[in-house]
């Protein structure tokens, strides 16, 4: 790898100290505040550079930021719930070999392994009284066709059998191994606090997810759900189930599209939860509902705020509900009312959802005191609290990097608003080296965020800060698609995509050209998933930059859709099936423009990828090889979409791989 002397020496020191740094960072998320808001307990994640693996531990913290470990060791423990009494805590960990469900008492060292379930417990939800845990499981079922196999002869070692699936939902990406679905549903159970036997709440017919939700008088659960097998071929098949304890679940809610995150009210009375109604769209905003606990019509709220929401807590009271709306690269809480109206409650710069949509939840106490992770473009995530009576003021209750980064100069953050070739204003931001200095020319990174509806927004991003360690100025946008501006920007792209999106990114790239200390002869690109395919459609439509570097991408979507384990929402995005109208999927797809590609082009990608399978990337970079163009592939064993799984080593090479492609080509251009 060649580097020039001239970009290296200001910034050798701080950018290799930022790379080690990824060893060292803590990552606060997941908080659960205490009923009487007097502490908050939340998960802290860590890496492990002898074991190459990350982890995560519980701490506490009052809201007088004393702060101490509840739990300790190489696990992972997360998903803290608080009882209701606010003397325990309900966690997952793995600490005793498979992720089940413990409990721990605040106020001493006392634990307890709740559950010993096959297959591990998912969410968890403590009922009112404090006397049950409610929890998600897989339970397997019968496959729909299987065959009476020979058996092997005694002492015979044969090879592992075939699988057999029937089903259009038959593999995910979500964390590595996962891969193949077996056949069976996702089931409610309850169990009692001190441990003992689980009882299985729904039944065959119905299968559940995300977190449930008790009624008061625990008597009944509400839950996400769907009718099997046939929810299996449906695009949106999520509804509202109330799941009594004493007869057969029945739905509460069923809109045209997916229904999530029920919450029940204080008083018993109503259900609040996210959803939208299906209008044939790629995007659709998810938007705040309430239903009577009896089922009957359901009433949409704050109608004006054309924003996705999640995450919806209701009031101690019940007469609003509290939730988390996207806006411009931020997220902020809005106290809404039933009779619709609402108001933003927090004001400077909050947490956004990431492109993977794992936004971080808040937490709320009993009287309105918050708990939330916060973050800005030059403070890493940290939790917060503030109450609802006086939300400016914000007390910092963690500081998990502070003394990391107290040597460390992150580069300073813009925020640019520009027209694009129509003239609609596009959001962006710019990150610039540590020692940065107008008067000079630096190379452009642009780096594009994935979904595509997804945003970039105002968080602290440790890769990018490397990036611009090294002497690199980055530029990341929200082109149309992305969310945070609302159902109309993030639907322009629905059936055009890659399209108008490639000419808000292009116009951006010109208006930091235009400030003049970006250098025109020195741009490189890059993105992952969404963004990925938006960096093989830039160097199939432009050679403006000198090198590009796409991460796990879909370069072909006939073979994408056929092959990605969300094949309907490929069906939507596109408006057609690939033997409906091919040329539509052709017409997007990078591979067969590959003709008009000079930039040298790397390709990256988890080799247990089922998102963007890695034979995307096969396809583009046998394309280029073929045409001698300067390629090269990267392949990452047993990681999954994102790269972000398996081992944090491998988040470390991502980052160095794209740096030494792009300075591989930098060192060509200063030539």
């Amino acid at each position: 790898m060649i580097r020039t002397a001239w970009l290296l020496l200001p910034t050798l020191a701080w950018a290799q100290l930022l790379i080690d740094s990824h060893w060292q960072w803590r990552t606060p998320s997941s908080p659960a505040i205490t009923p009487g808001g007097g502490s908050t307990v939340y998960s802290l994640s860590w890496n492990d550079p002898k074991t190459d693996a990350a982890y995560s531990n519980l701490w506490i913290v009052s809201m007088h930021g004393e702060n101490r470990p509840l739990t300790s060791g190489a696990y992972r423990d997360s998903d803290p719930a608080i009882s209701p009494d606010g003397t325990r805590v309900a966690y997952l960990s793995n600490r005793s070999g498979s992720r089940q469900i413990h409990v721990r008492w605040l106020d001493g060292r006392n634990q307890a392994q709740v559950t010993r379930a096959d297959p591990s417990p998912g969410s968890l939800a403590w009922s009112a009284d404090s006397n049950w845990i409610a929890y998600t499981a897989f339970v397997a079922g019968k496959p729909e066709f299987s065959i009476a196999a020979p058996k092997p002869p005694k002492g015979a070692k044969w090879a592992t059998p075939p699988t057999v699936t029937t089903r259009v939902r038959w593999r995910a990406d979500k964390v590595p191994g996962q891969g193949l679905l077996e056949d069976g549903e996702n089931h409610l159970f309850v169990i009692p606090a001190e441990g003992g036997s689980p009882r299985q709440v729904t039944e065959s017919g119905i299968s559940v997810s995300g977190t449930p939700s008790w009624t008061p008088d625990g008597k009944a659960i509400v839950i996400v759900g769907h009718a099997e097998p046939q929810g299996d071929r449906e695009l949106y098949r999520d509804d509202i189930y109330i799941c009594p304890l004493a007869s057969e679940p029945r739905k509460l809610a069923a809109l045209t599209g997916d229904e999530t995150n029920p919450v029940v009210s204080p008083n018993g009375r109503q259900v609040a939860f996210l959803g939208f109604e299906d209008k044939g769209n790629a995007h659709h905003t998810k938007k705040l509902y309430v239903v009577g606990i009896g089922g009957g019509a359901t009433k949409w709220l704050a109608t004006g705020l054309d924003r996705d929401l999640s995450n919806p807590v209701w009031r101690a009271d019940s007469r609003s509900l509290y939730a988390l709306a996207e806006d411009r690269g931020e997220a902020h809480v809005h106290e809404i009312d039933l009779d619709g109206g609402y108001r933003r409650l927090t004001n400077g710069v909050f947490r956004y959802n990431t492109v993977y949509g794992a936004g971080d939840t808040f937490t709320m106490s009993r009287d309105g005191r918050f708990a939330i992770v916060r973050s800005s473009p030059l403070e890493p995530k940290d939790i917060v609290t503030f109450t609802a009576n006086e939300p400016a003021k914000v007390s910092r209750l963690t500081r998990s990097n502070d003394a990391l980064l107290e040597m460390r100069k992150p580069g300073a953050v813009e925020e640019i608003n520009y027209p694009s070739f129509d003239g609609k204003r596009i959001q962006a931001w710019i990150v610039k080296p540590p020692s940065f200095d107008a008067a000079k020319k630096y190379p452009l990174i642009l780096d594009i965020h994935g979904g595509p509806h997804a945003m970039w927004g105002v968080e602290f991003n440790w890769q990018m800060q490397t990036y611009a360690a090294r002497g690199f100025v980055v530029l990341y946008v929200n082109p149309r698609g992305s969310t945070g501006y609302g159902e109309e920007f993030g639907n322009v792209i629905h059936a055009k995509y890659p399209g108008d999106d490639f000419h808000d990114l292009m116009a951006g790239v010109d208006a930091v050209i235009a400030k003049g200390y970006a250098d025109p002869k020195k741009l490189f690109v890059t993105g992952g998933s969404g963004g990925g395919i938006l960096t093989a459609w830039v160097v199939t439509h432009t050679d403006r930059f000198a090198a590009a570097v796409s991460q796990y991408p879909v370069i072909n979507w006939i073979t994408q859709a056929g092959s990605s384990d969300i094949p309907l929402l490929m069906h939507r995005w596109l408006k057609s099936t690939p033997w409906q109208n091919p040329q539509q999927y052709i017409s997007r797809s990078p591979l067969f423009f590959v003709d008009k590609v000079t930039t040298p082009t790397m390709l990256l990608t988890g080799e247990e990828d089922w998102r963007t399978p890695i034979a995307q990337t096969e396809e583009f970079y046998i394309a280029l090889k073929t045409r001698g163009i300067d390629t090269a592939m990267v392949r990452f064993p047993n990681e999954p979409h994102g790269i972000r799984g398996a081992h944090p080593s491998h988040w470390v090479l991502k980052v160095e791989y794209i740096l030494g492609w792009f300075e591989r080509y930098l060192a060509r251009a200063v030539r």
